[in-house]
C-alpha cells in the first residue's frame, strides 16, 4: 500500500452543473469554478423560504390565539363564578329579612304578649316570605281538587272516593310544592282519593 490516495472522483449529474463544468476548462485559468443553480431554482427557494416564513408566522398566531382563548375562558369561568356567588348572597341577605321578623315575632310573644297577636305576627312573616318566593319567581302549588300529575304531585297515601274528591283527584296535602317558573322545584306530597 502506497501512502498517497488516489484522489475522489464526483461526479455531479445536475444538467446545469454539467454545462457549467464543460466550460471549466476555460475558465481554470480566472480561478475556481463557481457553479450557478438555474434563476428559476433559485426564485422557487425564494418563494419556498418566504412561504415558509409565512407558515411560522400563521403557526405563531395560532398559538397566540390559543393562549387568548384560554386566557379568556378562564376569565369568563371566575366571572360566572362571581356573579353566581353575588346573586346568591343577594337572595339570603332578602331572605333575611324574613328571619328578622320572625325574631321581632317571638321577642314579642316572649315579653308577655297574647297568643293571637304572637299568630297574627307569623301569619305575617309567612306572608312576607311567600311574597319573597314569588319575587324569585317561586309560587306554590295549590293541587286540592285537581287530577293527579305524577310530574307536580308526589302520591304519599290514598283516600276513600267521596263525592266532592272523585277518583284520582287530589284529596289532601300533606306538603306543599312549589314551581320556579314553569318547573316543578318541590311536587306537591299529596292523597288522592281512590278506590282501591
Amino acid at each position: 500500500m502506497s501512502d498517497q490516495q488516489e484522489p475522489v472522483k464526483v461526479v455531479d449529474r445536475r444538467w446545469w452543473a454539467r454545462t457549467v463544468a464543460e466550460d471549466a476548462p476555460a475558465q481554470a485559468e480566472d480561478g475556481p469554478t463557481v457553479f450557478e443553480r438555474p434563476t428559476y431554482v433559485q426564485e422557487l427557494e425564494q418563494q419556498l423560504a418566504e412561504k415558509n416564513e409565512q407558515l411560522q408566522e400563521y403557526v405563531n398566531a395560532v398559538h397566540e390565539a390559543q393562549r387568548e382563548f384560554e386566557a379568556m375562558r378562564l376569565r369568563v369561568r371566575k366571572d360566572a363564578a362571581r356573579d353566581a356567588e353575588l346573586s346568591r348572597r343577594a337572595v339570603f341577605a332578602d331572605l333575611l329579612e324574613v328571619v328578622d321578623n320572625l325574631d321581632r315575632a317571638l321577642g314579642a310573644a316572649r315579653a308577655g304578649g297574647s297568643a293571637d297577636a304572637l299568630v297574627a305576627g307569623v301569619e305575617l312573616v309567612r306572608q312576607q316570605f311567600l311574597h319573597k318566593l314569588a319575587g324569585y319567581g317561586i309560587s306554590r302549588i295549590e293541587p286540592i281538587g285537581e287530577p293527579f300529575d305524577p310530574e307536580r304531585h308526589e302520591a304519599i297515601t290514598t283516600v276513600p272516593v267521596t263525592p266532592q274528591f272523585g277518583e284520582g283527584i287530589v284529596a289532601g296535602v300533606a306538603a306543599p310544592g312549589y314551581l320556579i317558573g314553569e318547573d316543578v322545584l318541590r311536587p306537591a306530597a299529596v292523597a288522592v282519593a281512590s278506590d282501591h
